[in-house]
């Protein structure tokens, strides 16, 4: 065999074995890609069967208070029912007394002796006193004590229930996280509180350390710990407010040159949810979605849930937890920042503080 045939032979050996591993590469992804066919159904599966059980939990919720309404009415009505028997009894011995002295009174000027008259007289009298005091309206009662015991009950068991739902926000607040924002990371023309709980705009800038860290273009502020693992949720008071951001990062953030670089959800390392003059918008990686179901809702506090394992970021009116948008990550490359921002004055309407509330407890109801 010549050198070229050989040679020849070589190359064709390489490209075979080329072929091969690009095919076992291909049959790899194939088998990768059935995989998650399989266990998107399967999460898809899972996830019906638990809405099933919640369902049904709710609907068993719902038939238990629906028969102990009745059996409240039902008890009541009997009660009602012995009342007003009691009342027809004490009206019917009215009536009978009422045609007694009828037709003594048509008997007037029949002939009786004086002695019979006072006889009749005086057991009439009797009658109608013993008559009056039974059938006395202010001795026949309702059990208005029991009653107000029903109402109360009932009362207690509704503001229960209310502290007890919506089950998510309920759910959220078992993975409150303790958020403190960093000084060392805010714009200087915000106001860190010295507890780190709170953010505000102020037209004066502030005479604060140059740090890698700090935010120059953007009005921002990060939280001073991050997480990269499990649940965390917190909540943002932005009562009063008419212009704010919030959201999480990555560490990476830009913090200086172009203002975008460093804008909440305008990379594709942070997801934020903004709020302008009564409209809401949700960024990520410079994309904006539109919220126009929300537009002129306000909320007192907003809340912010991540799952790291399932790389889910959603975003909540947390006095009602109204679900406002959510993210699918999918995996997250870095550990998470908090991030707030306050906005500027937006024309003398946003001087009001951004503050980090404690997420485990639910607003007060005022």
């Amino acid at each position: 065999m010549s050198s070229r045939e050989g040679g020849k032979a070589t190359q064709q050996e390489m490209l075979q074995k080329h072929r091969q591993h690009l095919q076992r590469q291909r049959d790899g992804l194939a088998h990768r890609m059935k995989k998650l066919a399989a266990k998107q159904v399967e999460i898809t599966k899972k996830t019906n069967a638990i809405k099933e059980k919640i369902q049904k939990r709710y609907e068993d919720m719902k038939r238990v208070l629906d028969q102990d309404l009745m059996i409240t009415l039902t008890q009541m009505d009997i009660e009602l029912e012995a009342t007003e028997k009691t009342v027809e009894d004490r009206m019917e011995h009215c009536y009978h007394l009422t045609q007694e002295l009828d037709q003594q009174l048509s008997d007037i000027g029949a002939q009786v002796t004086t002695q019979e008259n006072e006889i009749q007289i005086a057991e009439t009298d009797k009658k109608v006193s013993e008559t009056m005091k039974l059938s006395d309206p202010d001795g026949i009662h309702m059990d208005e004590f029991r009653n107000e015991q029903l109402l109360s009950l009932t009362v207690n068991l509704l503001l229960f229930i209310r502290s007890q739902v919506p089950v998510t926000k309920k759910l959220f607040q078992t993975y409150a996280a303790d958020v403190v924002l960093d000084a060392e990371t805010a714009h200087p023309k915000l106001i860190i509180s010295p507890e780190g709980d709170s953010a505000t705009y102020t037209d004066t800038w502030q005479d604060v350390p140059e740090t890698t860290s700090r935010f120059e273009t953007t009005l921002n502020v990060l939280s001073r710990r991050g997480f990269s693992e499990g649940r965390q949720y917190w909540e943002v008071d932005v009562s009063g407010k008419t212009y704010w951001e919030l959201g999480l990062t990555y560490p990476s953030i830009p913090r200086k040159g172009r203002v975008e670089d460093s804008w909440l959800g305008r990379g594709e390392g942070s997801w934020c949810v903004e709020y302008f003059n009564g409209d809401y918008t949700a960024w990520h990686g410079g994309v904006q979605h539109e919220l126009p179901l929300l537009a002129g809702k306000q909320f007192d506090r907003i809340g912010v849930y991540c799952s790291f394992p399932a790389g889910l970021v959603c975003f909540l009116g947390a006095d009602t937890a109204t679900p406002l948008h959510c993210f699918c990550a999918g995996t997250f490359a870095d550990s998470l920042l908090q991030a707030v921002c306050p906005g500027h004055d937006n024309e003398g309407t946003n001087w009001k503080s951004l503050k980090v509330c404690d997420a485990s407890r639910s607003a007060p109801v005022l």
